[in-house]
């Protein structure tokens, strides 16, 4: 018990009220501190006046406070099922006007608490049979104009497949693949890029015809008088070409090889589209990202595949490494990234007519960087 004597203090848990203590606890309500309290203990705590009802306003529900009106009860979308094995809690009443969905079947074991409704489709106790016995209500389609695959049987449980019916091979056995597209686009066919590329070689050959022609020339020069030769006498000894002939061969190979650097890589660089990949609207991505591939990058691209020009004069060696490299998508069924793709960590896809990449706040002015 405490010393403290009845009397009126102050709140100690809110000092600017004072309220009563009869020594052993606060009694009555709180009176501001300033006011000049009875001079006896404080009257019977009077029950509160109810607050004033504050209408909720026109564009919605109050947001003054819960509401203490009862909540209306939501009956379960069509066609709704409990999990299964779902047990309710005990003592559980449904709703009332609460129904089951049709063709609903309640765990084994379970028992409806007293006085539940009846509903159709569900276990006896749970409502198995309608009002007057009769049967189960059929089951309905979820969605309308949904319809099951041909000759399946509606049961009360739902659509069943025929007697004898057995998945198609791989149906259930594998799980579900998802085709990779990597930065939101679908990988470029192999049909489409292979057409991009005779594109391009069509390009870098008219230049080899302007910029190789002189050189082309002077290599008939030397090797026409063979030609004549071997026309006029199949089966005699035939000259051996000059050394000037192979020195030819050997420049304009050299040519083509920067002919073809000059017509791809900067073109990559910048845009990931050649001439080609334009107009069969496919392009070069990096695998991170959406960012140009840089030059860097695309000098890799095609280092992997056009270096090997030169080594043509080797029994053409280096064409069939690069027919190799070009047919290598075949095999990667994930990415279809040819060698010279996994070189660089790039990826071929199919974009839209007109696509460029999106222009970022830290980009210069002009598009892309």
């Amino acid at each position: 018990m405490s010393s403290l004597p009845e009397g009126w203090y102050k709140d100690p848990a809110d000092p600017s009220t004072q309220r009563w203590w009869d020594g052993e606890g606060w009694l009555g309500k709180a009176i501001p501190a300033d006011q000049t309290p009875p001079d006896g203990p404080p009257p019977a705590d009077e029950p509160e006046p109810p607050a004033p009802a504050v209408a909720p306003p026109a564009d919605g529900p109050s947001t003054l406070g819960p509401s203490t009106a009862e909540p209306s009860v939501t009956p379960p979308p069509p066609g709704w099922q409990p999990p299964p094995g779902y047990q309710p809690p005990p003592g559980y009443q449904p709703p009332p006007g609460y129904q089951t969905s049709p063709g609903y079947q309640a765990p084994p074991g379970y028992q409806a608490p007293p006085g539940s409704p009846a509903s159709p489709g569900s276990e006896p106790g749970l409502g198995s049979e309608l009002p007057g016995g009769q049967p189960p209500q059929v089951w309905q389609p979820p969605v309308p104009g949904w319809g099951p695959p041909p000759g399946w049987i509606p049961t009360p449980q739902g659509w069943q497949p025929p007697p004898g019916w057995v998945p198609p091979p791989g149906a259930y056995g594998y799980p579900y693949v998802p085709q990779i597209r990597p930065h939101g686009f679908a990988l470029a066919g192999l049909g489409r890029r292979l057409v991009a590329r005779l594109v391009d070689v069509v390009a870098v050959l008219i230049l080899n015809v302007i910029v190789n022609g002189w050189f082309a020339y002077q290599w008939w020069l030397e090797v026409e008088p063979i030609f004549r030769q071997s026309m006029q006498d199949p089966f005699g000894t035939v000259d051996q070409p000059s050394p000037r002939s192979d020195y030819l061969i050997l420049t304009m190979l050299f040519v083509a090889t920067a002919l073809w650097f000059a017509y791809e890589v900067p073109a990559l660089a910048n845009s990931g589209q050649t001439l080609g990949k334009r107009l069969l609207q496919v392009k070069v991505f990096r695998l991170e990202n959406t960012d140009q591939i840089g030059f860097g990058r695309a000098f890799r691209r095609w280092a992997r595949l056009g270096l090997w020009t030169p080594a043509w004069s080797c029994y053409g060696f280096g064409l069939l490494l690069q027919a190799i490299d070009s047919l290598s998508p075949i095999f990667d069924t994930r990415l279809r990234q040819a060698l010279h793709d996994k070189t660089a960590q790039t990826v071929v896809v199919a974009v839209p007519a007109g696509y460029r990449n999106p222009v970022r706040a830290t980009d210069p002015p002009g598009g892309e960087k």
